[in-house]
């Protein structure tokens, strides 16, 4: 498969930058102060260099983060919310389901369609069943085949 057209310019001009960075950081990293905020975060990034740079390679991941930060605004906003749940379990459960719901207007799925969807498969379904086609990256819409149905059964009564 051939590399994006994102790539190319990645190539050519952020990775001699990168490149110089990872020297830059590999150099002074020792020799700052062990603990300070500045030498922390240089490890932190030389640790997952890696994952930090894999943009480079693939043209189809982002540079930035602002679009996972701009999907997770509301949650961020409303955190306070997970204060007054009680318990420590209540406040996970608020957080996965907040999460749930997020991921799904980042993937254009209406959260409400999706969570009754999804609570009545579950309900229906053995504690053995894999759950992996319920995530909202994997879900097809079961009741969007009825409809669909249904309306073709009307156009064609017509």
């Amino acid at each position: 498969m051939p590399p994006p057209p994102a790539n190319a310019p990645r190539q050519e001009r952020t990775r001699p930058l990168v490149d110089k960075l990872h020297a830059w950081f590999a150099a002074t990293a020792p020799r700052m102060m062990a603990g300070s905020a500045t030498s922390d975060a240089m490890k932190y990034a030389l640790k997952r260099w890696a994952g930090f740079t894999r943009f480079l390679d693939d043209g189809r991941i982002e540079i930035d983060n602002n679009t996972a930060e701009r999907a997770i605004r509301p949650v961020t906003l409303q955190r306070k919310n997970a204060l007054f749940t009680g318990h420590q379990l209540g406040a996970e459960n608020w957080a996965a389901i907040s999460s749930l719901v997020e991921t799904c207007k980042m993937l254009d799925i209406n959260p409400y369609a999706y969570l009754c969807d999804v609570l009545t498969r579950i309900i229906t379904r053995a504690d053995t069943d894999p759950i992996d086609d319920l995530l909202p990256y994997c879900w097809t819409d079961a009741n969007a085949a009825q409809t669909s149905f249904e309306l073709s059964s009307i156009a064609s009564a017509a």
